[in-house]
């Protein structure tokens, strides 16, 4: 049975993630405090308390829910005894889970991830003023209608499509005008629903040019590995092993679009009939029954969660 482990992205962190997995399993509690230690911050308490406003913040949101989802791959290997390469075919995640992705193949040390996700998130928090940039779902319209839509609101700012998620689920992304803008073309056209994203800043388009910039720089000075399987990059929804062109698009991937929905095709495509989501949420177990309801997805963040899937081996 042909698998694949996806990372989830920005969107599906709330207080309390983590804290069963660390009462549960040394090693969990183990790596959050490396986590902390490579951050030079209490990561920790902030993903099991809160506050919420702090945690939502980019640059705290995204180095916690990697953490999550590492937490729940190495449980898995030191208390379950998976081999990656042995259990997996590839591995991927959706936007910030890249990096989770990247980090549970081999390719990037952990201490590294963190730090790169907590400077990937404040670039990103820094390139756009906050209440200058926006986000949003729309829901019922294809991805060519997105686009169309989001080219005639664009005007003279910007406004482009940043997540292909489903066949019926898009994200636009740009100045906050713009977005609103294409909000209510969308509505008149006929989506099901369109939702503004408690975002702090319109990731995935141009308006992010400066922090790609910034991680270009950071990026360079880190070691990167092949991982143990291929992933499937946002970028080119394809798989990659080479570690410089892995470098490459991450950097790009700041200002380009999320291939989600593609990456998921590819997958099914290649003999891949099961997707595990690891870590918090259960974002990408839906998107993946809305893909194809042919798919097996299962949602793996909790200790009951590794027990099921641990038998399934």
């Amino acid at each position: 049975m042909p698998r694949a482990f996806v990372f989830p992205g920005q969107g599906s962190h709330a207080a309390g993630m983590g804290e069963a997995l660390a009462a549960a399993f040394p090693v969990a509690r183990e790596m959050f405090e490396e986590i902390d230690e490579a951050l030079k911050q209490n990561l920790t308490r902030l993903m099991f308390q809160g506050p919420e406003d702090e945690l939502v913040l980019t640059e705290n949101a995204q180095p916690a829910l990697m953490a999550v989802s590492l937490a729940t791959v190495r449980v898995l290997v030191q208390e379950g005894g998976i081999d990656l390469a042995g259990t997996v075919a590839f591995v991927a995640g959706h936007s910030l889970g890249e990096y989770s992705a990247l980090a549970a193949a081999g390719a990037l040390r952990l201490d590294e991830a963190a730090r790169l996700l907590k400077a990937r998130g404040r670039a990103m928090q820094e390139a756009v003023p906050v209440g200058e940039g926006a986000m949003a779902a729309v829901i019922g319209l294809d991805l060519e209608a997105v686009r169309e839509i989001a080219a005639r609101a664009a005007g003279d700012g910007v406004c482009v499509v940043a997540n292909d998620n489903a066949p019926d689920q898009a994200v636009v992304s740009g100045n906050a005008d713009a977005v609103k803008r294409a909000v209510e073309i969308a509505s008149e056209q006929g989506a099901r629903r369109t939702i503004m994203l408690p975002v702090s800043a319109p990731f995935h388009c141009a308006l992010m040019a400066p922090a790609a910039e910034a991680m270009a720089e950071a990026l360079a000075e880190v070691e990167l590995k092949a991982p143990v399987v291929p992933l499937i990059a946002n970028v080119t929804a394809e798989p990659v092993e080479d570690p410089e062109t892995i470098r490459e698009l991450l950097v790009e991937q700041v200002t380009a679009m999320v291939r989600w929905r593609e990456s998921v095709v590819y997958l099914k495509n290649s003999d891949v009939d099961t997707l595990v989501e690891l870590g918090a949420g259960k974002v990408l177990t839906g998107l993946a029954r809305r893909i194809d309801p042919e798919l097996t997805a299962v949602s793996v963040n909790s200790p009951e969660d590794i027990e099921a899937f641990l038998k399934t081996l």
